[in-house]
């Protein structure tokens, strides 16, 4: 038994380790989509691969960095673990993300016992695709880069030379993409001192009970959450535009939530099987979505920790888009995940009409750009997600200018750095007007950026959810879909909305538009 006070100590403690190994990762970053954009999330694991602590970031990595943990152990055994190691692991089947988004872990000693685990997920600049950042029109793996499995970058504390070798001459830009990873490893050993220092502070035997009330708590609240939807199966399907390649091709995504009592599963077997295109991913990552509709709509005021997914099964296809298998394509894995999560809401909403809004504009929006800066001389990469609008509930209406419930605390590139930094100047970024769908509350509305390209620049873009824009509930309607004009009002003009390294001159002009989130209600 363990008393009650104690036990909320050290979760705040646990709690604020985490936080404390974000704040080391960003401040030690040297690209701007980490210590900017805050492309990154952070976890702090027990021996046994479980969440003590998750520090805000990237919600699509959700319950999902133990996953390395685990698999790394499944593959060498227990035994692999030695004090002084930190790994690293970005490969898309494993981690379920695209190979830019790499973990780096390690584990954590006390006097000589494994009491746990430090790790985290930042987006690496380039990894070595076949175009600069990465693709959009990729249909392998072996096009996206530099492919990991669990190896070592430092052992017994000291750098494994040979990997950083490895790693520096399969990047475009070796020197930041070594300073992030070295970041990451920086982010681990403050993890391992957290862990450690409370770990002596109150005792391994107290802290493991503290862990072990903490994951009851949360699981006995997790369970009264879900007790109180009505039992049954629940519905909801929607399309991704395409998959980049076969731009006239919708991809179905359908979900199937079932309530039993205090049990929950989300069933994602019925969608499209992996397609030629970039857009599939690894099952750990349809999990992690599945995970945080579940946190945004059910349970979104409990805290996250080992315990709180012990009533949720999600279920998925070998070989769909949603738990895609080698060769395919997974850049671009996001997509369908974000439509996903809107789907899992749109299909409860009956039965929880108070908690689900309606739909967002619902995806990433990257603006990708590459090229020689002509101040420099150098090669550069640009990559920002776009914000947009999200749905109205009963009660209000939905916000404008968010980024996209699949990215979080992820922050849309400030106008002064995207200036200061690359041959771009930024004429336009306001809010888009009446893009969000009618309705008794109104959704929100969408942004415009409009961009002067100042060098000879190499374009990519990927822009979602034309075909299934954000929808109303309860008679709200639709928001605006979104628009990408190339040269608007001129001769040139052009609408594309995916595109990949597309050649653009001195003084084009790129105007961006997001998605407005759906209405909701009857408009009066």
């Amino acid at each position: 038994m363990i008393d009650p006070v104690t036990t909320e100590i050290i979760r705040c403690a646990l709690l604020q380790a985490a936080e404390d190994m974000n704040a080391t990762l960003i401040r030690s970053s040297y690209t701007p989509v980490i210590y900017e954009a805050k492309d990154c999330a952070v976890a702090l694991l027990d021996r046994d691969h479980n969440v003590l602590g998750q520090s805000s970031g990237l919600p699509i990595f959700l319950g999902n960095l133990e996953v390395c943990t685990r698999e790394t152990e499944a593959l060498y055994g227990r035994q692999v673990w030695q004090e002084g190691d930190v790994w690293v692991l970005n490969d898309s089947y494993i981690g379920g993300t695209h190979l830019n988004d790499v973990t780096v872990y390690g584990p954590i000693f006390v006097d000589g016992a494994l009491v746990g685990f430090a790790a985290s997920r930042a987006h690496w600049l380039d990894v070595g695709s076949k175009d600069p950042g990465g693709s959009m029109d990729s249909t392998s793996i072996f096009q996206e880069g530099l492919r990991l499995g669990p190896v070592k970058i430092y052992a017994g504390g000291r750098p494994c030379r040979d990997l950083h070798e490895v790693i520096a001459r399969n990047t475009r830009f070796p020197h930041a993409t070594l300073g992030d990873m070295r970041a990451q490893v920086a982010c681990a050993m403050t993890g391992q001192r957290r862990l450690a220092e409370i770990v002596s502070r109150w005792g391994l035997e107290t802290v493991m009970a503290a862990r072990d009330e903490i994951f009851v708590q949360t699981e006995r609240l997790e369970r009264e959450a879900i007790s109180a939807i009505p039992d049954g199966v629940y519905t909801a399907g929607g399309f991704l535009d395409n998959d980049g390649i076969s731009l006239d091709v919708p991809l179905p995504v359908n979900v199937t939530v079932t309530v039993a009592g205090s049990d929950m599963s989300v069933d994602l077997s019925d969608c499209a099987d992996q397609a030629e295109g970039p857009v599939n991913c690894g099952a750990a990552q349809a999990v992690a979505a599945a995970r945080v509709a579940f946190k945004l709509l059910v349970s979104g005021e409990v805290p996250l920790n080992g315990g709180s997914f012990r009533p949720l099964r999600v279920i998925t296809r070998p070989g769909s888009m949603l738990a895609a298998q080698s060769p395919a394509a997974c850049q671009y894995y996001y997509s369908h995940l974000g439509l996903l999560i809107d789907l899992v809401v749109k299909a409860l909403a009956g039965a929880l009409p108070g908690k689900a809004a309606a739909a967002s504009y619902g995806d990433s929006m990257i603006v990708q750009f590459s090229g020689t800066d002509p101040r420099t001389g150098k090669l550069y990469v640009s990559q920002e997600a776009t914000v947009g609008g999200w749905g109205a509930w009963d009660g209000g209406d939905g916000e404008s200018a968010l980024i996209n419930s699949v990215n979080g605390d992820l922050r849309d590139m400030p106008i002064e750095v995207l200036e200061t930094l690359f041959p771009v100047r930024v004429h336009r970024y306001e809010i888009r007007p009446g893009s969000g769908g009618a309705g008794r509350w109104r959704g929100g509305d969408g942004v415009v950026r409009e961009y002067e390209f100042l060098g000879p620049t190499s374009l990519s873009l990927w822009f979602e959810r034309s075909v299934t824009p954000a929808w109303g509930l309860a008679g709200g309607g639709a928001g605006v879909p979104p628009r990408v004009t190339l040269n608007p009002g001129t001769a040139g003009e052009r609408e594309v909305l995916k595109v990949n390294a597309l050649p653009v001159r001195v003084g084009d002009v790129l105007r961006c538009e997001s998605g407005g989130g759906g209405g909701y209600g009857t408009p009066g």
